[in-house]
């Protein structure tokens, strides 16, 4: 028999009850910080809005607005530690532009998260708090007077004559000339009404933070049309890169054709055409030239085949990405030790599984030809990141977001290896961009070598890992 399971309500009540300690010491704290963040915010601005008939003005209201920034930043530290989801902050400068003193200076005035920011700290904030505060203060103080009543009550004046319980009685029976002890009655009613406020309390607390939340996501917060303007720069980046790195492996294949088979081709037909003219006065040597060309013909076939294996490997589209790793591995000069920690049966988008072989096959021929190593280790795994609107640099794991999936090849070699112009690991770490993804190098003057790259899986296609790296 089974014991039976908590209610969807119990579970939720006794989850609010776990968020009191930090939504109380929150809400309590919050007077002290609206009294400052109004006093400090008000003189500085005021200040500086009467001396702006002097140009000090308005470096003092300038200051204010830095201040106001300073302020709001607190106070979604705060609500982060109060258990509230956390609020992506605006993007202050616009990337790209100079920092300049003038733009320091001037910058503030004709931003409005900075306005926003004053307004919540001078105004918003603090009728909030302040009411926030005082509910919550009454709230607690009437449940544990009322639940503490017995112990302090009888310390009270007797001759009071406006008993709450000698009302409360008289209105339910009016004239009722009842024998009830007064220390007693007034004792059971706070009891029952310290009781009432204590079980409601974890709703107050809870509402009033979400009230705070709810006002610093709206002023506090980025807007949504900068993260639609951050989102559609990144698009532009990563077309531009990945444009910019197909245009350089087409590069690189046309050079490789043009040194490999054209000219094993051209001496193909050259030894041809030679042999036809002695075909019929030194049949010996036309066959020779034959023969010759023949190998010719078999060496230009095989190089056209690993040029091949360089667009689309035929292993990679039937078996996907751990057989083609695997093949790499397989024909490595430098032994691999495979660490391929997902699911044999994982299948990924094509472009994904093409890129991810093409790092793992240039990164394993850097290695082999620069590295001096003696022993390669190829990593593969998955991994989860939260997906908070945050860069799209690798983070710490989380239950929910972004499943990524980072391939390192790491070598015992001598080190030294950076990430430059020109260099082979930039036309990588261009590959990836368009992807969305991340090449990090560690390779330190002696080595060892990890290089890693991070690619983020798309929604639709969730994959299956059985290790978390």
């Amino acid at each position: 028999m089974t014991a039976p399971t908590e209610t969807p309500a119990r579970a939720g009540y006794r989850a609010l009850w776990r968020r009191v300690p930090q939504e109380l010491l929150f809400l309590l704290l919050t007077l002290p910080v609206v009294v400052i963040a109004l006093t400090v915010l008000s003189t500085v601005f005021f200040t500086g809005i009467g001396l702006l008939a002097a140009v000090v003005g308005i470096v003092v209201v300038v200051a204010s607005l830095y201040l106001a920034r300073g302020i709001g930043l607190v106070e979604l530290a705060r609500l982060r530690w109060a258990g509230q989801p956390a609020i992506t902050p605006p993007r202050w400068a616009t990337p790209g532009e100079p920092a300049t003193t003038l733009r320091a200076l001037l910058g503030p005035l004709v931003n409005g998260h900075y306005w926003l920011y004053l307004l919540h700290g001078m105004v918003v904030n603090f009728v909030v708090g302040l009411v926030s505060w005082i509910v919550t203060v009454v709230w607690l103080s009437v449940g544990l007077g009322g639940v503490s009543y017995w112990i302090w009550g009888r310390f009270l004046p007797e001759d009071r004559n406006d008993d709450l319980h000698a009302i409360i009685l008289n209105w339910i029976l009016p004239g009722t000339t009842l024998p009830i002890d007064p220390l007693l009655a007034e004792s059971l009613l706070q009891l029952v009404l310290g009781i009432l406020f204590l079980l409601t309390l974890p709703y107050i607390t809870h509402a009033f933070t979400r009230l705070h939340q709810f006002a610093a996501r709206g002023m506090l917060g980025a807007w949504r049309s900068e993260a639609l303007q951050r989102e559609v720069a990144d698009l532009s980046a990563s077309r531009g890169a990945a444009v910019a790195a197909e245009d350089q492996s087409l590069r690189r294949l046309e050079r490789d054709i043009h040194d490999g088979p054209q000219q094993r081709l051209v001496r193909l037909q050259m030894d041809l055409a030679s042999a036809e003219r002695k075909l019929d006065t030194d049949p010996d040597a036309a066959r020779t030239l034959i023969v010759e060309a023949r190998e010719q013909a078999h060496d230009t076939l095989e190089e056209l085949r690993a040029l091949s294996r360089g667009l689309v490997p035929p292993l990679l589209q039937d078996r996907g990405l751990l057989a083609g790793l695997e093949s790499l591995a397989a024909r490595s000069t430098i032994p691999v030790r495979l660490e391929l920690q997902v699911d044999p049966a994982l299948r990924l988008p094509s472009e994904i599984e093409r890129s991810a072989y093409f790092v793992g096959a240039e990164l394993l021929t850097n290695a082999a030809k620069h590295s001096r190593a003696t022993d390669i280790r190829l990593h593969l795994a998955l991994r989860a990141v939260p997906d908070d609107g945050s860069t799209g640099s690798p983070a710490s794991t989380g239950a929910a977001g972004v499943i990524w999936l980072d391939l390192w090849v790491i070598d015992d070699g001598i080190g030294g290896a950076r990430l430059t112009d020109a260099h082979g690991l930039h036309g990588l770490d261009e590959r990836l961009h368009g992807l969305r993804g991340v090449l990090s190098v560690r390779s330190p003057e002696g080595g060892p070598t990890a290089i890693g790259a991070h690619i983020p899986l798309p929604a639709a296609r969730p994959a299956r890992a059985v290790a978390v790296s």
